[in-house]
């Protein structure tokens, strides 16, 4: 079945799973041959997690942008020690990358440079889009809940020429803690956890006593049990003026996710995606109902 062509732009959100090296190598070498446009980088919850450095991601950054990605390097929503501040600051200060603002100490430390406003900045409103414009911003990631109607309000009273980014795939990060809940899971102390978190590539699932989908857990984050699937609404999301659809990264389903919005945008249906196994799908806050239902987009 031929559509119209759509123009929008494909972006691949931070990874938010503590994965082994070579499986996070691996992953990015298959971004990179992918269809994808943007690719956000970068460690945003865990300053723990080791198995890529800052320099590592660095180095990774060029790699990508040396085969026509761009690149943004994604900063820490929670910060809780002057290490991580520190860290934070360095980031931002470093000048061959575009940082996504995971809260407001980062846009602080840009100083008015271009930056992303990520999803947890909660722009709700024409005036937060404002405030953070002035401020150096040139998308902004809107809020993970919210519904199309107002979605489609909040975009009408950006600044002009500030994008708009919406992640429309993956486990959306919902809450975050000082606590980890992956080490209470396990009867650990958070700074002695033995990084557990490697050991579940998509979180950790709970469910109620019926055994129903609840949440999920990744280390500080409190995440849908479900995968947001918004593809089916990319149409109408590029058709009330969002510039940029984000898949956010799954142990399954990623490029087929990606491949899917490249066929939407050239005016192809395409096939359905599958979240990785056990995992249901939801879009629920999008059509204002309780996040975790789900409503057949009709054909």
């Amino acid at each position: 079945m031929e559509m119209t062509q759509i123009p929008f732009q494909i972006s691949v959100g931070p990874l938010l799973y503590y994965w082994p090296r070579q499986r996070t190598m691996d992953f990015y070498a298959a971004v990179a041959e992918s269809p994808a446009d943007i690719v956000y980088i970068g460690e945003t919850v865990c300053s723990r997690r080791h198995e890529l450095r800052a320099d590592d991601w660095l180095e990774l950054a060029r790699d990508l942008r040396a085969v026509g990605k761009t690149v943004v390097l994604s900063g820490r929503t929670l910060i809780e020690t002057g290490a991580e501040a520190s860290a934070l600051k360095k980031l931002c200060e470093q000048q061959d990358f575009m940082v996504e603002a995971g809260e407001l100490g980062a846009v602080r430390h840009l100083s008015g440079r271009g930056f992303v406003a990520g999803p947890h900045v909660n722009a709700y409103h024409g005036g937060t889009l404002t405030w953070l414009s002035n401020r150096g911003a040139v998308r902004f990631v809107a809020p993970l809940e919210m519904d199309g109607p107002t979605l489609e309000r909040l975009l009408c009273e950006r600044p002009a020429g500030m994008q708009a980014e919406v992640m429309v795939w993956g486990r959306m990060a919902l809450a975050f803690s000082a606590r980890c809940f992956t080490a209470r899971h396990f009867r650990l102390k958070k700074d002695d956890c033995g990084f557990r978190c490697i050991e579940h590539p998509d979180g950790l699932d709970m469910r109620t006593r019926e055994s129903r989908e609840f949440l999920g857990i990744n280390g500080i984050q409190v995440q849908s049990a479900a995968c947001l699937d918004l593809l089916a609404e990319a149409p109408e999301l590029a058709g009330m003026g969002v510039d940029v659809l984000r898949v956010s990264p799954q142990s399954a389903g990623t490029l087929e996710a990606i491949a899917a919005l490249d066929a939407t945008r050239r005016g192809i249906k395409p096939d359905a995606v599958s979240p990785p196994a056990g995992i249901g799908r939801c879009n629920g806050y999008y059509y204002g109902q309780a996040g975790i239902g789900l409503q057949e987009a009709t054909a």
